[in-house]
């Protein structure tokens, strides 16, 4: 997987687009700033979005041409983000550290998936914030019919709004729901696409 998301950030242009994930900036607008981690960031264009409202960003990924070209992106546009280069397992935060994270189509392996839910959730202080978009089951129709709306085909790997449940039971559900919606993110998010929107206050 290293070698596939080297690839496909190798490429001149954006993979899904400069600007920041719709649903996360306008969630991210609601509360005030302060410490928020990023996992599986990419690019960069949520970590630099939060950066310029004032959060202080941490964000990771298994890609070392993905942080190439978010600190490119960071330079640019003027802003400090810390970003690490590693496995999920690699890596470690300090414990009730952060205001938010923002899970934005961060798809980990059917294996992992909750697994890494939970681990996140010890990252995050009580009263934080939980901003999580990403493809749900239902894709699996979409991507058969448009593959620039991507995300995984294993539909082991995908997302229902039970697993979601169940990986944050102990939250305070904002905000919940499966929905299809036209995604217009760079090259590879592209088209009618099946996603889950959720929000959640850890309690």
């Amino acid at each position: 997987m290293k070698d596939f998301w080297n690839n496909r950030y190798k490429i001149e242009d954006s993979a899904y687009g400069y600007e920041p994930n719709e649903f996360f900036k306008e969630e991210l607008a609601k509360v005030k700033s302060g410490k928020i981690l990023l996992p599986a960031e990419g690019e960069g264009r949520n970590a630099i979005f939060a950066a310029k409202l004032g959060w202080e960003v941490s964000a990771f990924d298994m890609s070392e041409q993905g942080k190439i070209k978010a600190e490119k992106l960071a330079e640019k546009s003027k802003v400090s983000i810390e970003y690490a280069v590693g496995e999920f397992e690699e890596l470690e935060y300090q414990k009730e550290h952060f205001d938010t994270i923002g899970l934005i189509y961060a798809h980990f392996t059917a294996e992992s998936k909750s697994k890494y839910h939970k681990t996140l959730d010890k990252y995050l202080k009580k009263g934080g914030r939980i901003i999580f978009e990403a493809f749900s089951k239902s894709n699996l129709e979409f991507n058969a019919k448009n593959l620039n709306s991507n995300g995984p085909k294993d539909i082991k790997a995908l997302f229902s709004v039970d697993e979601i449940k169940n990986d944050f039971y102990n939250y305070e559900i904002i905000e919940l729901k499966e929905e299809i919606l036209e995604l217009n993110e760079g090259l590879y998010h592209s088209g009618l696409s099946a996603i889950i929107r959720f929000v959640g206050i850890k309690k």
